[in-house]
């Protein structure tokens, strides 16, 4: 149907291979109140994923269910709104391509081989939206998760607009670049956001444009564009690769947590630094961010057993303060 007149435009995609759409997509979330990311309990356990994005034909809301057609597991998808068509055309890309593409991630360790069996549905996502997955990659730069979600909630609910499309809650489509440069800096300020990761986003606006069209590169030379741009770094720029360009070798090197969790994984070091991280997924060159993932998901279920606390936990700031 035409977005126009309200109904949703749709799709039913067969992918010829399992898709888990909480694990691939969960990276996108923001915290549980994101504006932009919603997960609707179905009947019999099942879920839906909602996604609110902004495509260059305008804003979209993005329905996604497994079911199946013809007897084989398909992806159902609906999406309203001027970017619909878009949202809908990029549903294989945002879900990790189809069973042909299939890449050689071979786990060596068994928890990443638990991992793989478990959630065989998981490939690193492709939106296609720099800006969107960069802004909130800034918004946590040296500070608590709780502070990062919080900032992108209260700016997103102020700056974006109402989502199109009958949300199961009420949702907001990220603001586009010339809506993040209106922000005065108050609001930043109000948000708890200081001066030096606001700027950054300024910076980025202005030439959002071009940083969009690091799509067109392979995931390594995407950072390394990326990372031109003062007060972006390695770990940011990993952030933003991961989501917005699909690349399955970035690793967020820098991250407070992370070498920690792999070394515990994978070797029982808890006090692992990010050289010796990256030590550890020397195997898995040109996958790394696979064997990231599967740690994460191991972790998060308790496949690997609680190891010491890596370094004390940061008390949130209060930025509005200062």
């Amino acid at each position: 149907m035409d977005p126009r007149t309200g109904g949703p435009r749709e799709t039913c995609w067969t992918p010829g291979r399992p898709v888990d759409l909480l694990a691939t997509l969960g990276p996108l979330r923001r915290g549980s109140g994101d504006p932009a990311y919603a997960v609707e309990p179905l009947p019999g356990g099942a879920v839906a994923v909602w996604r609110a994005t902004r495509t260059p034909a305008g804003p979209a809301t993005l329905r996604l269910q497994c079911g199946s057609a013809n007897g084989r597991q398909a992806v159902h998808g609906a999406a309203w709104g001027a970017g619909a068509g878009e949202a809908i055309d990029a549903v294989p890309e945002l879900l990790g391509g189809a069973a042909e593409r299939e890449p050689a991630f071979r786990p060596r360790h068994p928890v990443l081989a638990e991992a793989l069996r478990r959630w065989p549905g998981w490939r690193p996502p492709r939106t296609g939206r720099v800006m969107e997955a960069l802004v909130p990659a800034v918004l946590e730069q040296k500070v608590t998760s709780t502070e990062a979600r919080q900032a992108w909630r209260v700016l997103v609910r102020a700056h974006g607009e109402p989502a199109p499309g009958p949300t199961p809650v009420p949702m907001y489509v990220p603001p586009p670049p010339e809506a993040w440069r209106r922000i005065p800096s108050w609001e930043w300020h109000t948000a708890g956001v200081d001066g030096k990761r606001s700027r950054t986003v300024l910076a980025a606006c202005a030439v959002a444009h071009r940083l969009e069209r690091t799509l067109e590169l392979p995931g390594r030379h995407a950072a390394d564009v990326l990372q031109l741009l003062p007060g972006i770094g390695p770990w940011t720029a990993a952030e933003v690769t991961q989501r917005a360009h699909g690349c399955s070798d970035s690793v967020s090197v820098g991250d407070l947590h992370l070498p920690g969790l792999v070394g515990w994984a994978l070797a029982g070091e808890p006090w692992a630094d990010d050289a010796r991280m990256l030590e550890l997924l020397a195997p898995y060159s040109g996958m790394r961010y696979w064997a990231v993932r599967m740690v994460e998901l191991a972790s998060g279920a308790g496949l690997v057993p609680p190891g010491p606390r890596r370094a004390p936990r940061f008390a949130p700031r209060d930025f509005r303060r200062i």
